[in-house]
């Protein structure tokens, strides 16, 4: 993982010595991706920065890399897994010279043109200078894991590996682009197929297309486009048996984990808890030993994912860092700005705060790890997402649901018509009919694109800087184009026994993995249970000093214009008092746009990874069972309410009995079902709540206990998330 910055003329003329002031600036930007060294070159029409984070030859692999004779000029960020073989291949007199991974593409060029990338594996970004053709060529990898930005007018282009370093140079335009972020399907979360370009949120940036080469003449700034690879035709499908698809994905996800195993420093791992990243847990060879670091906080406790990390790692005897959250700590203001400003995108949320953090850790106690192997990238390919999706159906309802997604522009574009569709579960009309002869296309084929983008858009955009900012490479073994190109092969036939429930990956790691962890259901990071601890922490950042990071956000120009000021400040003060709705991050989408639009007119200071902020710690765990307790009381710091306390439930919050089961309660905030109590499994919680529902609010919570037989100690925990969540009021002590 490197930094990657230049500036190049597009007219004929050479660069003058002003531009190194600019290099300078330029690389000071990204000196957070290449913490280990940099350089800047200048020469002719085009300049160069570099900055260095080592991972393969440590010593010898400093770049610009330059052919023999000097026409070809290369810096590169990045992995090329398979250098060695296609090195193998070159003539003798184009092979490298030093033990860079990046620098067999110079032979591959030199041999093949622009065809050089179609047998290149790897994750990558690279300017390559041809200095006899006067061209400048950008290009990154397949799934657009590795980021490149530029931005051309008449007299130059400026480029680098992320667009505050374009920012660097007055004449590139700062300007968010409130109208395309707004109606960007990533901020609406329209349920609807999105599949346009990927979105870099300022006006006149461009960001060079994933599996695509851009190539500009530097004598009048010409471009041209080369695209290499394309996700696979749907139209037919490979003619394999079930067994021969299972076994085949095993064998080329083996080989995709020990391509990205590949460095001469210490790699480690993010274990989740779920089957993706145990599966790169499990066939890591024992030669790459690894650290794995697990997430726990209050979501990730409740939905099992950190006790289930801690269990996989002791399966498979790694060591396990458990990155402690807990509920009552809350990002400043500050951290909260430099994380979107070293993100430079309105979709950042809990994840990313989470991820960061995590890389954090990382960097600060275990500084030797310099790669991250991730289980990113299994979910969008595999069916992850198939069982959320069906809405709890089967596959019939998931290919229901995909044909209800692909129908939405159809619809918005005959809005007479829609209703049809709209208001009954049995349409009465053929869908030709509102298609009109368009093709509707294979709608499973269409989510395969969608996640394709969400993919570039969001999944590889956060984890490159999330690890970045912390001088820390990802590698995301499940994005290898040969197990994509492999899953999006399943003919019709064999889609729902491969690729419901992620079957194809399932069937693949068994024997290899314990059954437990094979057959655990998918549960989203922070979704689900336990999310309201995440929110509320966010609920907790927006509001606090008064709304200032809110009102700071709302105080640009634009956002005067787009954004409804009172409503926004609703919202906020709203969440705060039940942050479950889930509009909490809805809200940080506007927050982040209007900083967005600040920074842009005024870049701050470049991130650096060494700023001096509380570092976050991690808890070591030997036995889950026996320190269940203890990891509890650490994570999820409630409120203490006294016996003495006062309390009372809050006036918006209603408790009803179940209709069939005498002993289920459901708890209404604002008249809708957020929490059920089942008084078989929480007995005295059952009787206390039933009694405060009753209670005049005069009587102190031992009085309430007290009165209905409940023992306090089984009342301490939910009675604090009961306070934390705005459920119950303490009042003063009686």
């Amino acid at each position: 993982m490197c930094g990657l910055a230049g500036i190049a003329r597009v007219d004929g003329a050479s660069l003058d010595a002003e531009a190194d002031g600019l290099l300078r600036r330029m690389s000071q930007t990204v000196a957070h991706r290449g913490p280990d060294d940099v350089e800047v070159l200048r020469d002719g029409p085009v300049g160069l920065a570099f900055t260095r984070l080592s991972l393969v030859d440590v010593v010898g692999g400093g770049q610009p890399l330059h052919s023999r004779d000097g026409s070809l000029v290369l810096i590169a960020n990045g992995e090329i897994y398979n250098h060695r073989e296609l090195a193998a291949t070159l003539p003798a007199d184009e092979r490298p010279r030093t033990g860079s991974d990046c620098e067999v593409l110079i032979g591959l060029y030199r041999r093949d043109g622009l065809r050089f990338l179609d047998k290149v594996r790897g994750m990558f970004a690279f300017v390559l200078w041809d200095r006899r053709e006067n061209k400048l060529l950008f290009g990154r990898d397949r799934f657009g894991v590795k980021p490149l930005f530029y931005h051309l007018n008449r007299d130059r282009v400026v480029f680098g590996s992320e667009m505050k370093t374009l920012f660097c140079d007055q004449d590139c335009p700062r300007e968010l682009d409130w109208q395309a972020a707004i109606a960007d399907q990533s901020l609406t979360k329209q349920p609807a197929f999105a599949t346009g370009p990927v979105n870099t949120w300022f006006r006149d940036v461009e960001l060079v297309e994933a599996a695509t080469i851009v190539t500009i003449d530097l004598r009048d700034g010409r471009t041209s486009t080369h695209r290499y690879w394309s996700l696979p035709d749907f139209s037919g499908g490979l003619d394999l048996s079930e067994a021969e698809f299972v076994d085949a994905y095993r064998e080329l996800l083996v080989s995709a984990v020990d391509d990205c195993g590949m460095a001469d420093v210490e790699i480690g791992l993010f274990l989740s808890g779920g089957i993706d990243s145990a599966a790169v847990a499990a066939l890591t060879g024992p030669a790459t030993p690894l650290r794995t670091f697990t997430a726990l906080n209050g979501s990730t406790l409740a939905n099992g994912d950190a006790e289930h990390g801690h269990r996989i790692a002791g399966m498979l005897g790694l060591p396990n860092h458990q990155v402690l959250h807990d509920t009552a700590t809350t990002p400043t203001a500050e951290e909260w700005k430099r994380l979107v400003w070293l993100l430079e995108s309105p979709v950042v949320g809990p994840e990313i705060y989470y991820k960061h953090e995590m890389y954090r850790y990382v960097r600060l106690a275990h500084p030797t790890v310099k790669a991250m192997l991730l289980g990113a990238g299994s979910d969008e390919f595999n069916g992850g997402y198939s069982v959320t999706v069906a809405n709890g159906g089967d596959w019939q309802d998931y290919l229901a649901a995909l044909r209800g997604m692909a129908r939405r522009p159809a619809q918005a574009a005959n809005p007479d018509l829609s209703p049809w569709w709209e208001h009954s579960e049995f349409p009465l009309l053929r869908e030709d009919v509102l298609w009109s002869g368009a093709d509707r296309g294979d709608p499973h084929a269409r989510f395969f694109a969608w996640k394709y983008r969400d993919v570039l858009q969001y999944n590889c955009w956060h984890e490159d800087r999330t690890a970045a900012g912390n001088g820390i490479e990802s590698r995301v073994p499940f994005l290898d184009h040969r197990l994509v190109e492999l899953v999006g092969g399943i003919p019709d036939r064999l889609r729902e026994p491969l690729l419901w429930n992620k079957n194809i990956l399932r069937r693949a790691m068994r024997g290899v993995l314990p059954d437990e962890v094979v057959d655990r259901p998918k549960v989203p990071f922070f979704y689900g249970d336990g999310v309201a601890y995440t929110y509320r922490t966010f609920a907790r950042m927006v509001n606090a000093d008064d709304g200032a990071l809110l009102e700071e956000a709302l105080s640009g120009p634009r956002a005067k214009e787009f954004i409804d000021h009172d409503n926004a400040r609703a919202l906020a003060a709203s969440l705060e008092q039940d942050p479950s709705s889930g509009h909490v991050e809805f809200l940080l989408h506007v927050v982040n746009l209007g900083l967005l639009e600040q920074f842009a007119a005024a870049p701050p200071s470049p991130p650096s990874i060494g700023r001096a902020t509380t570092p976050p710690v991690a808890i070591e765990v030997t036995d889950w069972d026996a320190e269940a307790e203890s990891v509890e009381q650490l994570t999820l710091r409630r409120p203490e309410v006294s016996r003495d306390a006062v309390v009372r439930l809050a006036e918006e919050v209603l408790l009803l009995h179940g209709p069939t089961d005498p002993d289920v309660w459901y708890v209404l905030v604002n008249g809708a079902v957020e929490y059920v109590v089942d008084a078989a499994e929480s007995p005295d919680w059952a009787r206390f709540l039933t009694a405060l529902a009753e209670a005049d609010g005069e009587r102190t919570a031992g009085e309430v206990a007290d009165a209905v037989g409940a023992q306090w100690s089984a009342l301490t925990s939910s009675l604090g998330d009961a306070v934390e969540f705005g459920l119950v009021q303490v009042g003063v002590d009686g």
